[in-house]
């Protein structure tokens, strides 16, 4: 999805207890760099910002659907180690638009097309004739 190799993404990763004791990551992620645009295929500026709080759960816990619907924080299933570029990764790419463009941008080759031809103009000099 990248337009060009260069642009800059820095994250920062914070652990602590919540109010019940709970464990809770804070993940910041900024940047800035270049995608595709899915119609000119130029290059969009894309500013990334993600400000992520995520609470570490065992896989397989049993989650309320109280807490499945808070949405001040998302659930992190960890069975043993984790695996922090991973994470980061994942949350850069859940970021990205699915399909970047340009605010006001056309598709390629629309403004040199000239007055649009009707494909099925030769078949209205037919119509009513008999066969």
């Amino acid at each position: 999805m990248l337009a060009e190799v260069s642009g800059a993404v820095s994250w920062h990763l914070e652990g602590f207890k919540g109010a019940r004791g709970e464990p809770l990551l804070r993940l910041t992620v900024g940047g800035k760099f270049a995608l595709a645009c899915q119609r000119c295929l130029g290059a969009v500026s894309f500013d990334l910002d993600i400000d992520s709080l995520l609470e570490v759960v065992p896989v397989g816990a049993e989650l309320s659907q109280d807490e499945l619907e808070d949405d001040t924080r998302d659930f992190l299933p960890v069975e043993r180690e984790l695996d922090v570029v991973e994470l980061v990764e994942d949350e850069i790419l859940l970021a990205l638009p699915v399909a970047p463009r340009h605010e006001k941008c056309g598709l390629p080759g629309v403004a040199d097309a000239g007055e649009r031809v009707n494909p099925f103009a030769a078949l209205a000099g037919l119509k009513g004739k008999p066969n």
